[in-house]
């Protein structure tokens, strides 16, 4: 069969858009890559293009996460501590003033995609890169793939983002959801149901022998007291995380559990994380750790008996996935998107939201239940390679493709 070529319009700094890279370059896949934000190290892509839009170019490049001397990444490092400080009215910002900033970009677009002419281009969100896609040439079949809050928080905060997400749904000629609730709220924006959909994890799926193998000794860097119960918080903050609702169940934990400790990753530095540690006086019973890499995560889940995932808007997260795949009891909000995955008391807990007994009950449940942990292992096992485990996303993405291209449909 004739091979591939892929267009994708993404956050280059994104784990999410390297994944999808790396499984499409697995299965002999050409990737080109236009990417929002701008990347420090080379990816393994055919072409690189950078394309900022709704304001993305003051946003700090993640690159490899090592520490940088220049004065210019110094400059880049303190606009993006002023713009985690006030996160939220950032994001109000580009709700209102982001889409100003398609059109030109989209001009530019044009450019590049008749220059790479790919097979298929594929936007893996709606805001902005999704919205950006719309001004794909109609002669190259284009995809979105559909984040977990696109929808549900992103798409009706302003008239423009609600415009911009109606007429993304209206030009795709396929589309991508980690979700099936997903490929519903698309066609009531405006997605022809008539039109290609797949349901498959968002970050190409989970590779179960990558995960066994993640089994590590004990990670010293991280001076975690492995010897007691521990809970994993691996969402980070963001505006649609229920912080407040996890740091206040903790308290109601050590009470029955005085030496469960937690674990938060992407919270170090963050004041807000800082702030309810110190107002909680939890010190001893919790540690916040930076961004770490995906190995050494995997490496904490396996050795965590439970994690937390609270969100008030998800698709599928990946972390969740990976939590389950290494024996991770998960708990998560009761979200319409997370039914999909876990039946409270088989594989996992769903918590009302805004309660913080609530979780903090099921997190007791389970410390004061241990056989829960091993029995939802096997489940959560079994649910990943029915409809997560990467080399069948992989087959089920390749023939979504195929199907584009007049010349491998025959």
């Amino acid at each position: 069969m004739k091979p591939i070529h892929i267009l994708l319009i993404a956050d280059g700094r994104s784990p999410i858009t390297r994944r999808w890279i790396t499984i499409l370059n697995e299965i002999n896949i050409k990737v080109s890559l236009v990417s929002t934000y701008t990347v420090q190290e080379p990816l393994p892509v055919d072409q690189f293009f950078y394309l900022p839009v709704a304001f993305s170019r003051f946003i700090q490049s993640k690159g490899t996460g090592e520490p940088s001397q220049t004065a210019a990444n110094n400059k880049s490092s303190w606009k993006s501590g002023l713009i985690r400080r006030f996160r939220f009215l950032f994001l109000n910002l580009r709700y209102s003033l982001g889409p100003l900033t398609l059109r030109p970009a989209g001009r530019k677009l044009r450019k590049i995609i008749n220059q790479v002419q790919p097979d298929v281009v594929h936007a893996l969100r709606v805001p902005f890169e999704g919205m950006l896609s719309q001004y794909t040439p109609t002669e190259y079949p284009l995809i979105t793939s559909i984040w977990g809050n696109d929808f549900t928080l992103h798409a009706d905060r302003t008239t423009a983002m609600r415009k911009h997400t109606t007429q993304t749904m209206q030009r795709l000629n396929g589309l991508m959801a980690d979700v099936q609730r997903d490929i519903y709220l698309a066609r009531q924006w405006s997605f022809d149901p008539q039109k290609p959909a797949l349901v498959v994890p968002g970050a190409g799926g989970i590779d179960l022998n990558l995960i066994n193998k993640a089994r590590q000794p004990i990670l010293d860097q991280y001076h975690l007291p492995w010897d007691c119960p521990l809970i994993i918080n691996p969402r980070g903050i963001r505006a649609y995380t229920q912080t407040d609702v996890f740091f206040s169940s903790i308290p109601m934990v050590l009470q029955r559990f005085p030496n469960a400790h937690f674990i938060c990753t992407g919270m170090k530095g963050e004041k807000q994380a800082e702030d309810w540690v110190n107002r909680l006086k939890i010190h001893k019973n919790i540690t916040l750790l930076p961004s770490i890499p995906q190995k050494d995560l995997w490496a904490i889940f396996h050795k965590t008996r439970i994690s937390i995932s609270l969100t008030e808007h998800d698709g599928t997260p990946n972390t969740l996935l990976e939590a389950m795949a290494c024996g991770s009891f998960p708990i998560a909000g009761d979200i319409e998107s997370l039914r999909e995955w876990i039946t409270p008391g088989v594989n996992g807990l769903l918590v009302e939201l805004h309660k913080p007994q609530a979780l903090a009950d099921a997190v007791i449940r389970v410390l004061n239940n241990p056989k829960m942990i091993p029995s939802a292992a096997e489940e959560n096992t079994h649910r990943i390679k029915q409809k997560g485990e990467v080399h069948w996303v992989q087959q089920q993405v390749e023939l979504f493709y195929r199907q584009f291209i007049p010349e491998s449909a025959d």
